[in-house]
């Protein structure tokens, strides 16, 4: 079998053309592959031990720090395809339809993940602290990305959206290193407030885990039909919440009690008429 030396030569030229057009641009592109990875791994751990001396959660520091680093693959990749000469603008236009759909199918899901994020960074509350949101209040047991674990005086656990905590109001009981317990207290119209003001003082001075500051406090909140409404208001350390409420409320009965002071009721059940 015999070669055509003239086809040979022409694939020969062929390639050596094809090497002068598209061995630079593939040279090139290995070379910035080679040096961008290198410099995107030197990047993902400095952003990892920025995020670490900014306080940011332990939990979200290897996250966030990926994010960054497989979005600064994806332009490298699409910078050395350009450089090569793909064309990049449909693969573009199809990654954006694809990442807009997805969004639009986990809307919820991506607003409680934005949420998590934002409660990671600013840290409004931190695990094991009490916070009352959405009229709920327990201690944060854990923080997720999507929602967050609080554990209720009743031992129940609630899982909450973070979502609906970043758009509602939070009260963190534990920031200030102590939290206030508010109580209603029925007194007597023929009753000296004074004295029944000492009693409660009293109560209050002796329960073991009411703080003396910031100093309890005792008022008259509201006149009723049978009583005057006084409000007690002694300052306790948030574990010691739901214990001190109990402690208090008994001591003050039985205070009450010991010192004659009388609350009115009624004993019996009381009739009405009734219409036609």
């Amino acid at each position: 079998m015999e070669f055509d030396t003239s086809q040979i030569e022409g694939w020969v030229n062929t390639l050596i053309d094809l090497a002068f057009i598209y061995g630079p641009p593939l040279l090139l592109g290995l070379i910035i592959l080679i040096v961008g990875l290198k410099v995107i791994a030197k990047i993902h751990k400095l952003v990892s031990k920025a995020m670490q001396v900014a306080g940011i959660s332990e939990s979200l520091v290897p996250f966030l720090s990926s994010v960054v680093s497989v979005g600064l693959k994806i332009v490298l990749f699409l910078a050395i395809a350009s450089i090569i000469g793909i064309n990049i603008a449909s693969f573009v236009a199809i990654l954006a339809a694809a990442s807009f759909a997805v969004g639009l199918a986990l809307q919820g899901s991506l607003s409680n993940f934005a949420a998590g994020i934002i409660i990671l960074i600013f840290r409004p509350y931190k695990v094991d602290q009490w916070i009352e949101v959405c009229d709920k209040f327990g201690r944060v047991e854990e923080i997720q990305i999507f929602n967050t674990l609080i554990v209720t005086p009743g031992n129940k656990t609630l899982i909450i959206p973070n979502g609906q905590i970043v758009d509602n109001i939070v009260t963190n009981f534990s920031e200030k290193g102590h939290v206030r317990i508010e109580l209603a207290v029925s007194m007597p119209y023929g009753e000296d407030f004074p004295r029944v003001e000492s009693i409660i003082m009293d109560v209050l001075r002796n329960t073991p885990g009411v703080l003396s500051e910031p100093a309890p406090t005792v008022g008259i909140e509201t006149f009723d039909s049978h009583n005057i409404i006084l409000t007690v208001r002694p300052f306790v350390n948030p574990d010691d919440y739901w214990p001190v409420t109990f402690d208090v409320n008994r001591n003050i009965k039985a205070a009450f009690n010991s010192h004659n002071v009388q609350v009115s009721y009624s004993e019996g059940i009381e009739l009405g008429p009734i219409g036609k």
